[in-house]
């Protein structure tokens, strides 16, 4: 994680870079932000600074031996704790190296993620999850060996307030007097939840919400939005960029649902009742959902094309897609792909110019049909 692959925050890059540059780098350091701020993507992006080889004046080189194992999370002096429990796989005994590779797919995923993502994602089945006091130990056991390659041996305790009082107690001495070139770096979503002694051994770090704008920009640039839909979602997010990536994940399940069972009609034998019945549904989309539907449908036409000229390695699909695109592929060439692209962007074009919804979608089911059988 590199500091420009945050958007905005820019007061608080500065501030840490600062610290490096100035070498005082406090020995144990609290980044505190609310669900969905960049917290953990900032101390990421701090501890990859701190070991750069090649350090610029804003940033992490992203190039060297120890950014290249930083940004994939391998380097072997980069060490994490974060809450577990036990699920299938690991029926018993749960700790945070039992689950490495889930966790660094978690944060190649979404760096913004919060403890129910986290928690679903290994499939914990609405356990509690922690950080018992026997990870506790082994934080201890971690941070009291030599480093292996890096300037400075980094501890990245991810929500240290699911630690209980037995666990948080048996990390204050170390916390208090770390090993030479040990950085402590603490990432909580609830401070007031940390007991008072681990919060006086550390240097907070007050990381505040994302504005409407720094939301914007990430969902322009990192998720191709256009600018007037990013803007929506972050009005909604309200600053949390992980509710934003919810909502917008929630949007996109509904669009594959909607988008593979229209297509499922128009390729089937043409039942003018259940496509007026559609149209109505489509026209209680709001003119926004409904653009957002043939987007949605534009590009899961540009990866069915990729998919008929046997590049799938090009491909930008979740499993579920994957799976629509597959078989989509084929029932389309590569002629009707085009045409009914082209169909789909003038339907596009005039849905942004008011015009009626449902004669726009039932003429549009009644193209794309003849098209497929044609």
């Amino acid at each position: 994680m590199l500091f420009s692959q945050i958007k905005g925050l820019e007061e608080t890059k500065a501030s840490l870079i600062a610290s490096v540059k100035n070498r005082h780098v406090a020995h144990a350091q609290l980044f505190a932000g609310p669900e969905g701020s960049g917290s953990l993507a900032m101390a990421l992006a701090y501890a990859t600074y701190i070991n750069c080889e090649e350090k610029g004046e804003t940033d992490a080189c992203g190039t060297c031996a120890s950014c290249n194992k930083f940004n994939k999370l391998i380097h072997p002096d980069l060490h994490f704790v974060f809450p577990v429990s036990t699920t299938k796989s690991v029926s018993k005994d749960a700790s945070s190296a039992l689950f490495m590779k889930e966790w660094r797919n978690f944060i190649a995923e979404n760096p913004y993620g919060g403890l129910i993502e986290w928690g679903n994602f290994i499939g914990a089945e609405n356990k509690q999850l922690n950080i018992s006091v026997d990870e506790s130990r082994n934080i201890i056991k971690t941070v009291t060996m030599k480093s292996f390659e890096a300037e400075y041996k980094i501890m990245v305790i991810w929500l240290p307030e699911q630690m209980n009082s037995s666990s948080a107690n048996a990390i204050l001495k170390v916390l208090e007097e770390p090993p030479v070139k040990t950085i402590f770096l603490l990432v909580t979503q609830n401070p007031d939840k940390i007991i008072t002694t681990v919060l006086s051994r550390t240097q907070r770090v007050k990381i505040r919400p994302f504005t409407d704008e720094e939301v914007t920009k990430f969902f322009v640039e990192d998720k191709r939005l256009d600018e007037k839909q990013a803007r929506q979602v972050a009005y909604l997010a309200d600053g949390n960029l992980n509710e934003g990536l919810r909502l917008l994940q929630q949007a996109e399940e509904d669009n594959h649902q909607m988008f593979r069972e229209w297509m499922r009609l128009c390729y089937k034998k043409v039942n003018i009742l259940e496509l007026v019945d559609w149209s109505e549904a489509f026209q209680k989309l709001g003119r926004e959902g409904q653009k957002n539907l043939f987007q949605y449908g534009l590009n899961i036409l540009r990866e069915t094309l990729i998919c008929r000229l046997n590049s799938k390695e090009l491909l930008r699909l979740n499993e579920e897609d994957l799976k629509f695109v597959d078989g989509f592929s084929k029932a389309l060439n590569e002629i009707k792909i085009e045409n009914i692209s082209k169909s789909l962007n003038e339907a596009y074009y005039h849905i942004e110019r008011n015009a009626n919804a449902k004669i726009v979608f039932l003429d549009l089911s009644l193209q794309i049909s003849g098209m497929m059988k044609s």
